[in-house]
């Protein structure tokens, strides 16, 4: 089976272009690097020649409020379209756990909009909204020091490991469409200040981590249901406390 991964040179694309290949089935990681760009067209056509499967794990290059929704837009739109005219039966996308709760973030409100377009294309689909990964709090604490000191709010969460993520990515890849969405997560619900303290002691970094309830998130003000799955959510094995020795410096 011919399967292209979109943004698959990324964290993510890279991992589950590996795990396919385990399979036996002919991946390709397409990608601006690799000729094909979904924002401008360039050799899409060509990649999606006889492709059975498209797993879109692509992220925007920039956060910025109308960055990011042009990003997900115009590479929905072209990468849809694109699949349409080549046949593509799968439509597999990764997506993040709170999209629909956190609309007053710019990259929540691009992110439901390529759900959207997802779900108004006559291509079956499945879509995997994941929960923050392990690899990204670093970025959580970058944006929220002052100086010396970390400010974060207490609010829960359930980090997974991009191992997992793209494992289970894979299989969606290789399962039957589901028409629908699920959640996936880390096996362990941890409170953000909780988990920035773990990650920067691992490091060795000094940086003073405040609880601030009244702290944000990306800009955007969070409680306990935000950033947690819902309902009987697919959880990944991997703890962080395991992970963390094994993180890259």
């Amino acid at each position: 089976m011919k399967i292209i991964v979109i943004g698959g040179t990324g964290l993510i694309g890279k991992k589950v272009v590996v795990n396919l290949r385990q399979h036996r089935h002919q991946v390709v990681a397409a990608s601006p690097s690799t000729g094909v760009d979904t924002i401008t067209g360039e050799g899409l056509a060509q990649a999606l020649a006889g492709a059975q499967v498209v797993v879109d794990v692509a992220n925007a290059p920039s956060w910025e409020d109308s960055a990011v929704m042009a990003f997900f837009e115009t590479s929905s739109r072209n990468l849809l379209a694109a699949e349409a005219a080549a046949g593509v039966g799968h439509h597999v996308a990764l997506s993040v756990v709170g999209t629909d709760r956190l609309l007053a973030s710019g990259y929540f409100r691009a992110k439901l909009t390529q759900e959207t377009l997802i779900k108004a294309s006559p291509i079956p689909y499945t879509i995997v909204r994941a929960t923050q990964f392990f690899e990204f709090v670093g970025g959580i604490v970058q944006f929220a020091t002052e100086g010396q000191t970390v400010r974060v709010p207490p609010v829960l969460m359930q980090p997974i490991a991009a191992d997992d993520v793209a494992v289970v990515v894979a299989e969606a890849a290789l399962a039957e469409p589901l028409n629908g969405t699920f959640d996936l997560a880390g096996p362990d619900p941890i409170r953000q200040d909780d988990l920035v303290r773990q990650f920067l002691k691992a490091a060795g970094d000094a940086r003073t981590v405040i609880t601030d309830r009244q702290a944000l998130y990306y800009g955007t003000a969070v409680n306990d249901q935000s950033l947690t799955p819902g309902d009987h959510p697919r959880l990944g094995p991997t703890r962080f406390a395991d992970w963390l020795p094994s993180r890259s410096p």
